[in-house]
């Protein structure tokens, strides 16, 4: 079946009434809203709508409040600690992020972490307002616990994503978004609503074997950190994972490891918690803290220039920045629309039908 095609706009609109019908406030709405279309419009589609019948889920369940008291729980000149009082993190992670910009503004850099979350949609997505205002922006969270660490066969560890964003003056940010494992979740997702296997070395059966089942975590087995293998450095996506893990939850005051609550409303949560909900940790710097902003601009302006011209592997096909594809999606998508799978329009038909809200 082909995928259906939705306008931005409208799809933008149904959504922000879900939340609104979910009990958010008009705020928060916009705020969830923005960053899962932020994910459709960038090709995340395993990150976009796709994800908002989970996030409705974990509502009827109540580990999700719709109206959440945000608190500071420890703060410094540039630093914070906030309680999302099991906020969404689409809501709380913007809420976090904007704080971290203040600061930044007046010392130059910020840095806030977030315990008491859920899971916060794509890591770009937060940092999009420090960007627009010229900043360097750096976004952690962890997640449920679907990967093994190197040399293990025990799930210990979130997908755990990473993202480094840079402005550029011209708008070609340098954008490094990505997974600690070796794909993200959302990624066998898609395998499997297509009914596709999955590349090797992407997750394992309970044994330790290599697996090409998109299924695989259903049936107990789990996912490999970056790398994969050994011979291919499986250790250092174990390592950037676990650093992830230890800003978002050991200094946060969240979960870590395997006490991290799953996403799925349906999966058992952990026996024990050694800390509250999910965690994530915003960094936001201002490059004229360093440089001047004349110099900076000239500098990223070079490194983007050096790297588009450096000689391909393959005639014709230029080296792309990290970023790049994002970019050429987002234009093509606001222009032409959203291509949806059809298993999600189903979703969001019943979520129509349900909450009455017109698809």
């Amino acid at each position: 079946m082909e995928d259906v095609v939705f306008k931005f706009y409208e799809l933008r609109n149904f959504v922000h009434q879900v939340w609104i019908k979910s009990g958010f406030s008009e705020d928060d709405a916009a705020l969830a809203t923005n960053n899962l279309l932020e994910a459709d419009l960038r090709g995340i589609d395993s990150h976009g709508v796709a994800r908002l019948q989970g996030y409705l889920n974990l509502i009827q369940v109540g580990r999700i409040n719709p109206t959440p008291n945000i608190t500071i729980e420890a703060e410094a000149l540039a630093t914070a600690t906030l309680d999302a009082d099991a906020a969404v993190g689409l809501v709380s992670g913007s809420i976090a992020t904007d704080m971290a910009i203040e600061k930044a503004k007046k010392c130059g850099i910020g840095m806030v972490v977030v315990n008491h979350s859920n899971h916060f949609g794509i890591a770009y997505s937060h940092l999009k307002k420090a960007l627009s205002q010229g900043f360097i922006g750096i976004s952690f969270t962890n997640a449920s616990a679907f990967v093994a660490p190197a040399g293990g066969i025990e799930r210990m560890l979130g997908t755990n994503p990473m993202c480094y964003a840079f402005p550029s003056p011209d708008g070609r940010h340098v954008v490094v978004d990505l997974a600690t494992s070796a794909a993200a979740n959302g990624k066998l997702e898609i395998a499997e609503r297509k009914g596709k296997p999955i590349p090797k070395g992407w997750v394992m059966d309970t044994d330790g074997n290599s697996s090409t089942d998109p299924s695989i975590l259903k049936k107990g087995g789990m996912m490999l950190p970056l790398g994969s293998f050994e011979e291919l450095g499986v250790h250092k996506g174990f390592g950037l994972s676990a650093v992830v893990d230890l800003f978002s939850g050991v200094l946060s005051g969240a979960n870590f490891g395997p006490w991290v609550p799953p996403f799925p409303a349906f999966a058992p949560m952990p026996s024990e918690t050694v800390g509250k909900g999910i965690g994530h940790c915003f960094w936001i710097i201002n490059p004229e803290a360093f440089r001047t902003r004349s110099s900076y601009d000239q500098a990223i302006l070079t490194w983007i220039h050096r790297f588009k011209s450096s000689i391909p592997a393959v005639e014709n096909i230029p080296v792309i920045i990290p970023g790049e594809p994002e970019m050429a999606y987002f234009s093509e998508r606001m222009e032409k629309g959203i291509p949806l799978n059809p298993i999600v329009v189903d979703q969001l038909k019943k979520i129509s039908e349900k909450l009455e809200i017109p698809l």
